[in-house]
């Protein structure tokens, strides 16, 4: 029996219906028809399929609509894996036919972890904590975006109706004294008509240090312009509401960091990846979420090929041959490096390694980036050397055994 499977179960995930196909080892449809996507019915087609053998449980998105026959699998005591959409439609092109349909799709997965192992993705066995902060962090990332689209709103106003005022305040939107200002003031015609007295009394109670240089700029920049541009009346009315939008998406957003931080500490990993310069609450969490402990990873470059750090080795015959960025990998993964990478400019050491790569010709992307092999070596490296003792109350999961390692099954 291929890996000790007795079934390789494909599941095209939905909404409300899924579609499942059970191989056996040998290739034989065990079964294929569609499955509503409720507890009752996953645990009679497990229990069902488990008399032919240990089940091997593979869907195309082990998250969203995927996450209840996950997590009704792991209850079963059968192992999940996971196949990349690209993988899955890679492998698609090689079966005959062009349908794309739910029934092909699962006979695709299911095929796929029969015949092609290695394209498989472990699925982390059932961390309650990881899953929290996996929603989380998902929900900071909504946060994340609303900011920028509502700065983005908030400056492309003020550059319509007075470019020299967003030139001082576009920068600092995210301030609390400059959306305080458009809050209480609104754009040119309210600043003006506050005058420097009442600007100053503001802004100092949030940026005591930086409030009298910033109305000083603010008066400067409204000096500049004596022209009342088409639609400023318009603005006035609008960017205090769009202030208090972003003050309350910026004030939620804090509030998510703190709920993410307090889950972080009782994760035994968080302080070794927060103690390296550049990586902070959000960055770890997004470090943890996609590296889990680590061990699916053998060496450090093995993690660098997974984020698309790793150099791409291009050779055909004697004409063409050299080292490419790479253009795949895992994109928050490698975003996360890269954010880390740059905040790590602010340490002595790092700063001195990135002055170093410019003085040798380097732009600032190629100077940055090879910092994050300095990241990834503890990373990989932490959970073997297991510097914290796990938390009594909440044993640390491991998937310790690989894909071909069926589980006991207590259904």
């Amino acid at each position: 029996m291929q890996d000790g499977y007795g079934v390789y179960l494909g599941l095209d995930v939905g909404k409300g219906n899924h579609h499942a196909v059970g191989l056996s080892p040998d290739g034989k449809r065990l079964h294929d028809a569609a499955l509503p996507n409720t507890e009752v019915r996953l645990r009679q087609l497990f229990d069902k399929l488990a008399r032919h053998g240990t089940v091997l449980v593979v869907v195309d998105q082990p998250a969203s609509i995927g996450a209840l026959p996950v997590a009704v699998a792991r209850a079963c005591g059968h192992q999940v894996a996971y196949l990349p959409g690209l993988a899955m439609r890679r492998i698609a092109d090689l079966h005959p036919g062009a349908a794309k349909t739910d029934a092909r799709d699962a006979y695709v997965i299911a095929d796929a972890a029969r015949t092609l192992p290695h394209t498989l993705r472990r699925v982390d066995v059932g961390d309650e904590a990881m899953a929290e902060l996996e929603v989380l962090v998902g929900f900071d990332d909504d946060f994340a975006g609303e900011a920028t689209r509502v700065s983005n709103r908030i400056r492309g106003l003020l550059t319509q109706i007075h470019p020299a005022l967003e030139r001082v305040l576009g920068p600092k939107v995210h301030h609390k004294a400059v959306l305080e200002l458009l809050s209480r003031c609104g754009g040119p015609v309210g600043l003006r008509k506050a005058g420097r007295r009442k600007l100053a009394s503001i802004a100092t109670v949030h940026a005591p240090r930086m409030g009298d240089r910033l109305v000083e700029q603010i008066m400067a920049a409204l000096d500049e312009q004596t022209v009342t541009v088409p639609g400023t009346q318009a603005a006035e009315t609008i960017l205090p509401r769009l202030a208090d939008s972003l003050r309350d998406v910026l004030r939620q957003r804090d509030q998510v960091a703190g709920e993410v931080e307090r889950m972080l500490d009782a994760h035994p990993l968080a302080p070794v990846l927060t103690s390296m310069p550049g990586i902070g609450v959000r960055t770890a969490a997004r470090i943890l979420l996609e590296v889990g402990d680590g061990t699916a990873f053998p060496t450090p470059g093995h993690l660098a090929a997974y984020a698309g750090l790793a150099p791409v080795t291009r050779r055909s015959g004697s004409s063409i041959r050299g080292e490419h960025p790479p253009r795949g990998g895992n994109k928050n993964l490698k975003r996360a490096f890269f954010l880390a990478a740059f905040a790590a400019l602010a340490d002595p050491v790092s700063r001195a390694y990135y002055d170093r790569k410019r003085a040798e010709g380097k732009r600032h992307n190629a100077a940055l980036m090879p910092r994050p092999p300095s990241l990834r070596r503890p990373v990989r490296h932490a959970p073997r050397q297991d510097p914290l003792p796990t938390t009594p109350h909440q044993p640390r999961p491991r998937l310790t055994k690989p894909i071909g390692t069926p589980p006991e099954n207590p259904c």
